[in-house]
């Protein structure tokens, strides 16, 4: 069985459903969950003076969102009586967070939804849970 298992999570309904798989497997396997949610940097322009908001609200914003998702993660593991770590990182593209954040907390399963980009978008751009499947070498559970 996994016994530390990386849960990304962006506070979407989907992501719950991936939360209580990642916990039916540790709690199965007597293993213990990593909660990450990444946040984006801030969109510099070339014209700084017209920023609609200062770089500063923008970061406390960003990490006072994913602080609370990780949070959410956190307390429904520790509900649910499994040991669960959570963590906030910044990254320009969340799918390299993801799988440096599973290897610098030696997981060894990612739990993630399968939501992402649609229609053009996705033909075009992909999205963050298939770059993670691409470029991963550890095991990725993907819940519908």
């Amino acid at each position: 069985m996994f016994k530390r298992i990386l849960v990304p999570t962006d506070g979407s309904d989907i992501t719950a459903k991936a939360i209580d798989t990642a916990l039916d497997l540790a709690k199965a396997g007597s293993g213990q969950m990593f909660a990450v949610s990444v946040k984006e940097p801030f969109p510099y322009s070339a014209i700084s003076e017209m920023q609609p908001v200062p770089p500063q609200e923008f970061y406390d914003a960003q990490e006072r969102i994913a602080a609370g998702r990780v949070k959410a993660v956190v307390d429904a593991a520790q509900g649910a009586g499994v040991a669960c770590g959570g963590h906030t990182v910044e990254a320009l593209h969340p799918w390299e967070a993801i799988l440096d954040h599973a290897k610098a907390q030696q997981c060894d399963l990612i739990v993630m939804a399968s939501h992402g980009r649609r229609g053009v978008a996705a033909l075009l751009l992909g999205s963050e849970t298939q770059r993670v499947l691409i470029h991963s070498t550890l095991p990725v559970l993907i819940v519908k």
